[in-house]
């Protein structure tokens, strides 16, 4: 497939795909606040806008807050109305420069109602929904490109399924001038990077949760999760920004609840002393050979930037 030419960068810049409103907030946000920190711009590309979520918080339905006594389709009309306001608040917080709403309706879980809904996500037709997350690739030219894994047998919902679908597609097609002409001038990102459940970082969450509390949410059945442990590529030191991480869950008000251990369990600097990093899987590079496991420890090694740095 031709691809336009690989180019000296000008700007460092991650843009990060994600299904739902709060999953930039569960999935990296340590690492692209840890970027962003360091003067790269940061790009979330949110896929659709979370109507289907539940209450998760029970606080907010105590008398005098604000999902109290409501039925079922008076919670689906607030949350609609509350959840563009809690991405904002958890992408401050995380230190996004752009949120770019892709513009879908949330597609619910695998086999409910909501998968036919004419504006969801999972009912998109493909080419055309790769080809609007590819005119945001190429207008602001990142150079390394996150999204979700293409393993996702512990979670199957069909909008995380689909991120990861039009994400490699528009990996591909960004830099294909065959491809959405209309769409802006073809630019070719550097390196293709997929979140990952690491069971490592699960053992040691795990066993710092007995450590500190003498229990843990984590049962059996978490530990027979498919193992991508092997895959990863890349560890990113995080442990001065699990702050991000907390903040931007709490941020989503609705969909977390602040005394759930499962979140919060251990603190900001018990995480840090537990696991001080985030895991990822280097799944496409253009600019050198693949890392050994576990040997890489920058996202944007091996891309060449105009001031001569790697």
């Amino acid at each position: 497939m031709p691809v336009a030419c690989l180019r000296m960068a000008e700007r460092r810049t991650i843009l990060t795909v994600h299904a739902h409103p709060d999953d930039e907030a569960s999935k990296g946000a340590p690492t692209l606040a840890r970027y962003h920190a360091e003067g790269v711009y940061t790009v979330l590309v949110c896929c659709t806008g979370g109507e289907e979520g539940d209450i998760q918080n029970p606080t907010l339905r105590e008398p005098g807050q604000l999902f109290h006594g409501l039925d079922p389709e008076q919670d689906k009309a607030l949350l609609a109305e509350l959840r563009p306001a809690e991405l904002a608040a958890s992408a401050a917080v995380i230190g996004f420069d752009e949120v770019v709403m892709l513009g879908y309706r949330d597609s619910g879980m695998p086999d409910s109602p909501a998968n036919l809904h004419p504006d969801c996500f999972f009912q998109a037709d493909i080419d055309e929904a790769t080809g609007r997350l590819v005119e945001i690739i190429r207008r602001t030219k990142p150079q390394v490109i996150i999204t979700y894994n293409d393993d996702q047998q512990g979670y199957p919902h069909p909008d995380h399924l689909r991120v990861h679908d039009i994400s490699v597609l528009a990996f591909d097609r960004a830099g294909d001038p065959a491809w959405y002409p209309e769409l802006g001038e073809p630019y070719t990102p550097s390196k293709l990077y997929y979140t990952t459940w690491s069971r490592r970082r699960l053992v040691a969450i795990h066993e710092g949760l007995l450590s500190h509390h003498g229990e843990s949410p984590f049962d059996d059945g978490w530990f027979e999760r498919p193992d991508h442990d092997h895959r990863i590529t890349t560890k990113i030191d995080v442990s001065q920004y699990m702050w991000a991480r907390t903040k931007s869950l709490l941020a989503h008000a609705t969909q977390v609840d602040p005394n759930e251990r499962f979140w919060f369990g251990l603190d900001d600097d018990q995480l840090a002393a537990t696991y001080p990093w985030e895991d990822w899987i280097l799944a496409q590079s253009r600019v050198g050979p693949m890392p050994e496991p576990d040997s890489e420890h920058d996202l944007f090694a091996g891309v060449q930037f105009e001031d001569g740095v790697s």
